[in-house]
């Protein structure tokens, strides 16, 4: 089991990955706690935002919407690689998820087929939204898959996890399929190599 880091331990750990960071209004109070507690934290969850341009989506995963109030995760992963962090806490953004891929990533071994919705995920994951239409066709620069990389990596090292830690929407929730356009597996081996 592990505690979240504290918000100033996580701006920390971003930049000293080598990210460039962009603290957003007060990111570091902006939560939905008062729905539930945030932890313990059991790994890290990558999703795509089906937004285009930079300051709409992060105006977006800050305030979220009607029917999904922010923050939708705590870092947003722009085309340009920047992480914009909007929040800090318990955030909408993994929802309800399969217990036995919660099981899996905890031991850290190979994830199962996701095929129910029984666990809240919002407890248990940081999040990252990262700017893309989603459509598969949308590109992802390299940059800003490195920097994808790079923040997972930079909490696996915090808390002692491997790169079997981080896992994307689509392996969390039926229904789900993001992050599209580019391979899970090519992504932890990404942050396995960042790790070594």
């Amino acid at each position: 089991m592990a505690s979240p880091m504290s918000a100033a331990r996580f701006l920390a750990r971003l930049r000293a990955e080598g990210l460039t960071v962009v603290e957003v209004g007060d990111w570091r109070r902006h939560n939905r706690n008062h729905k539930g507690p945030w932890g313990p934290v059991h790994g890290v969850m990558i999703h795509h935002t089906v937004t285009k341009g930079s300051k709409h989506t992060v105006e977006l995963c800050r305030k979220g919407y009607e029917g999904l109030p922010g923050p939708l995760c705590h870092g947003v992963i722009t085309k340009d690689g920047r992480v914009h962090l909007v929040g800090y806490g318990r955030a909408n953004h993994a929802g309800s998820g399969d217990d036995d891929v919660l099981r899996a990533v905890i031991a850290e071994r190979a994830l199962p087929p996701d095929n129910e919705a029984n666990t809240d995920g919002n407890r248990y994951f940081y999040g990252f939204e990262c700017e893309n239409l989603g459509d598969g066709e949308d590109p992802w620069p390299e940059v800003q898959l490195e920097a994808m990389a790079k923040a997972a990596a930079a909490i696996c090292r915090h808390h002692g996890w491997t790169e079997r830690s981080v896992i994307g929407h689509l392996e969390w929730q039926p229904g789900k399929i993001d992050p599209r356009g580019f391979s899970m597996k090519r992504m932890r081996e990404r942050i396995r190599d960042r790790l070594k």
